[in-house]
C-alpha cells in the first residue's frame, strides 16, 4: 500500500485536516497540487498554501500550489490542467475546501448561505468534474470528499439546516459521481470523524479550548484517508466512510496516540456532529 509517484488534486490544503492528508502522502513520495485562497497570512490563522507547499516538500513529496477560488471555473480548469500538465495526470482528487457556519436559519446570513452552497456543494461538483477525464486515464483513480453520512434524521436537519445541507450535499455529489462512473471505474467515497479534529474550525467555531481538549489530532484523518486512497478502486466505492471504522479494518484498535490532549481518554473526547 503506497501513493509513491500518485498526484492529488486538493481544494484548500493550506492548514488542518488538509495538510494532513497531503502530508501523510507526501511521505510516500506523492504529487500534491493544491488549489486555495490562502496567498498571504491571515491574521488569525497559521499557514498559506506556499508555506504547505515548503512543508509537503521537507515531508518528501512535490508540491504544486495553485492560488485560486474552488467557486470560479476558470480556477478549477486551471487547477487541473496544470496539476496534469506538471506531473502527467491525475490520481486522486481530495475535495476538503469547505465552509462552517452552524447558525440557525433565522440567523444564518444570505451571503453565508450561499458561500457555503458554493464551496461545499458547488466546488465539490465543479472540481470532481473537471478532473474526471483526466482521472479516467489514471491506474487507480479515486475522489474523497470530507463530509459525513446522510443522517438526515430531524436532529441533524434541524440543527443547523444550511450547514447540514451543505455538507450533506457534499456528499450526495460524491455518491452521485460514484454510481455515475462506476463503470469507469473511478472511486468516489467520503470520510467524516467520530470525534471532534483539532483545528481552527473547532476552535473558533465550536467551543474553543474545552472542545480542542477533548479532540484528536487531524493525523487520524490523514492515516484513514491514506488508507481508503490506496484501495482498488474498482471495488472500494460509493460509501460513506468513518475514520475510525477505516482504520479498525486494518486492525487498528488503540487510537490514544491521536489524541490532541495525551492521555485523554476516549470516553471524553467530543463527538462530531452528523453522527449518532
Amino acid at each position: 500500500m503506497s501513493l509513491a509517484g500518485k498526484t492529488i488534486l486538493m481544494s484548500g490544503g493550506s492548514r488542518g485536516i488538509g495538510l494532513a492528508i497531503a502530508l501523510r502522502a507526501a511521505a510516500d513520495g506523492a504529487n500534491i497540487a493544491m488549489l486555495a485562497k490562502t496567498d498571504t497570512p491571515h491574521p488569525k490563522l497559521e499557514g498559506t498554501i506556499h508555506t504547505a507547499a515548503d512543508a509537503i516538500r521537507t515531508a518528501g513529496g512535490q508540491a504544486l500550489p495553485i492560488v485560486g477560488d474552488v467557486r470560479n471555473d476558470d480556477d478549477i480548469t486551471e487547477a487541473v490542467l496544470k496539476t496534469q500538465g506538471e506531473f502527467g495526470g491525475i490520481d486522486i482528487v481530495v475535495n476538503n475546501a469547505s465552509v462552517v457556519d452552524l447558525s440557525g436559519s433565522l440567523d444564518l446570513p444570505a451571503k453565508k448561505y450561499d458561500l457555503m452552497q458554493d464551496v461545499n456543494v458547488r466546488g465539490t461538483f465543479m472540481l470532481s468534474r473537471a478532473a474526471i477525464p483526466v482521472l479516467r486515464d489514471s491506474p487507480n483513480p479515486h475522489i474523497l470528499s470530507l463530509s459525513p453520512p446522510l443522517n438526515v434524521t430531524p436532529r441533524w436537519l434541524g440543527a443547523h439546516t444550511g450547514y447540514s445541507l451543505a455538507k450533506f450535499g457534499m456528499t450526495m455529489v460524491t455518491l452521485g459521481i460514484a454510481a455515475e462512473f462506476a463503470d469507469a471505474g473511478i472511486a468516489a467515497n467520503t470520510l467524516w470523524p467520530r470525534t471532534t479534529i483539532a483545528t481552527a474550525a473547532v476552535q473558533n467555531v465550536l467551543g474553543g479550548d474545552r472542545i480542542m481538549a477533548a479532540s484528536r489530532t487531524a493525523d487520524i484523518y490523514a492515516d484513514a484517508a491514506y488508507t481508503v486512497l490506496a484501495k482498488p478502486a474498482s471495488s472500494y466505492t460509493g460509501q460513506t466512510l468513518i475514520v475510525e471504522d477505516v482504520l479498525e479494518g486494518e486492525g487498528v484498535t488503540d487510537f490514544s496516540k491521536y489524541a490532541a490532549v495525551p492521555g485523554t481518554p476516549d470516553e471524553k473526547l467530543f463527538p462530531d456532529i452528523f453522527l449518532d
